[in-house]
């Protein structure tokens, strides 16, 4: 069984990246836009601190992770402004998240973070103009790589 999951472990990383961050993307849709129900029934005023510039790094950051493009260097900008926004408008109201209402800026700090040192699995746009593999080692025709795209 640890084969088969051993095997599936790139695709369930690339799952993984997709879904935190389509779901990163929505938050900053729904603050810039007013789509998906908006930032508390609408959207943000343009260039207010600190939650425009964080929708902006939502939109911009989930939309490069969900699409792999990018994807460590998306995910650490990300993670940060998680981390900012959990210890600025979270952590003063309480010490928990599910007192102060962060779980989300703390569930998608860790997820981001851990993207981070993983890179973006399989099926990653990334895999399309790099010859690199995540780890940096040049790949060779003996060295077994994830797909870059499955159709």
């Amino acid at each position: 069984m640890s084969i088969r999951l051993n095997r599936a472990q790139p695709y369930a990383l690339g799952l993984f990246r997709f879904v935190i961050g389509f779901l990163f993307a929505c938050h900053g849709a729904a603050s810039l836009f007013g789509v998906l129900g908006g930032a508390m029934g609408g959207t943000l005023p343009a260039g207010s601190w600190p939650g425009w510039y964080a929708a902006v790094i939502q939109l911009v950051g989930g939309t490069l992770v969900a699409l792999g493009l990018g994807t460590r260097v998306a995910a650490l900008v990300s993670s940060g402004s998680m981390a900012y926004a959990y210890f600025k408008v979270h952590q003063p109201e309480s010490l928990f998240p599910l007192q102060n209402g962060g779980e989300a800026s703390a569930v998608f700090c860790w997820a981001f973070l851990l993207l981070v040192f993983t890179g973006s699995g399989a099926l990653a746009l990334d895999r399309l103009f790099s010859s690199r593999d995540d780890s940096g080692a040049e790949s060779g025709p003996a060295r077994e790589k994830a797909p870059a795209v499955s159709v």
